[in-house]
């Protein structure tokens, strides 16, 4: 009797135990549930900000801390340090740096050209119509050996040309749509939204610079290094897991993409339903990286060859379909 009486006096405070362990977050799972991510007001980011805003992050344990960079070169020794966790990365600023020793891995794909999503920009009553018209001429590019470089070099080698015969100068992108009107330059190689902008006023195509050899081009991707990877294997994995989410809505609806892109980049939601955009590989693979670092060999950019195979972090992002374009472009 007595037993009977204690289990029953007992039973409530088994209950309100049982009550709490049931309704207690689940453990992480992740090293590092709060981390760093490097961002930037490009499209080539969409990813992340639709995968923070649908909450994909957060179910995978993760806090997320989106701070704006100015670039890779900006990025990579945050990354290094310790000060940054994850970043985006353009490729050829991550594998120049790469061959330069420094220990980084690229843990997903990003954002790949499409036709007309990267061009060289002449003046509205400008006679140049083509690259082959741009010899003894002065070119902007937004930095210096660098994608915009790289792929200019590319287009003038196809019209019978090198950069010898050019003159290129470092003009921020957001400066380019004024420097065109004014004369001070003869042409720009340019991205969007400021294709879109130049365009509306009369400025004219004179090439594609993603296209030939750099049709389709890998553009960036997002690193760790080396150090915060290894010690922090499931973090990564759990970040890898929600921008795939994200990374396979961005490949399949731009209406996704045109919709984020206000909240985070100075283009407004008209001129985002307008420009010309890229894709979003849902898969990031060694051959499509190892033609961007073959590229930059062949131009000077690196002074040996390098196999990004040792780049690469194995992915959790699951194998999806070929990415395809839906820019305003055919």
């Amino acid at each position: 009797m007595r037993r009977f009486l204690h289990a029953i006096l007992l039973l409530p405070l088994v209950v309100a135990l049982g009550c709490a362990q049931s309704s207690a977050p689940p453990a992480t799972t992740v090293e590092k549930n709060h981390i760093v991510v490097g961002g930037m007001p490009i499209p080539d980011a969409a990813p992340l900000y639709i995968a923070q805003k649908r909450g994909f992050f957060e179910a995978e344990g993760l806090t997320v801390d989106i701070q704006p960079i100015q670039g890779a070169s900006y990025a990579i020794p945050r990354l290094l340090g310790g000060g940054m966790d994850i970043a985006i990365l353009n490729y050829i600023t991550a594998i120049q740096h790469h061959s330069q020793g420094a220990k980084l891995r690229l843990i997903a794909d990003s954002y790949q050209a499409g036709p007309g999503t990267f061009l060289l920009m002449a003046a509205k009553d400008s006679p140049i119509k083509s690259p082959a018209d741009l010899r003894g001429k002065k070119i902007a590019v937004a930095t210096f050996r660098s994608i915009g470089t790289l792929t200019t070099e590319v287009s003038l080698r196809i019209h019978g040309l090198t950069a010898k015969d050019v003159t290129l100068v470092e003009i921020p992108l957001p400066n380019m749509p004024a420097a065109l009107e004014a004369g001070t330059v003869d042409a720009c190689w340019m991205a969007e939204p400021f294709i879109h902008d130049v365009g509306i006023k009369g400025a004219h195509e004179i090439g594609d610079v993603m296209s030939g050899p750099t049709d389709r081009f890998p553009i960036a991707g997002w690193g760790v290094s080396e150090q915060f990877a290894a010690k922090n294997p499931k973090t990564v994995a759990a970040f890898q897991r929600a921008l795939a989410k994200a990374q396979r809505l961005a490949a399949a609806d731009r209406g996704i993409v045109t919709d984020i892109l206000p909240s985070y980049t100075k283009i407004d939601p008209e001129t985002a339903k307008l420009i010309t955009l890229g894709t979003f590989p849902t898969t990031i693979k060694r051959e499509r990286l190892q033609r961007v670092a073959d590229i930059m060999r062949d131009y000077g950019y690196l002074s040996a060859p390098v196999d990004v195979s040792g780049m690469l972090l194995s992915t959790a992002m699951p194998e999806g379909t070929p990415a395809t374009p839906y820019g305003t472009r055919p």
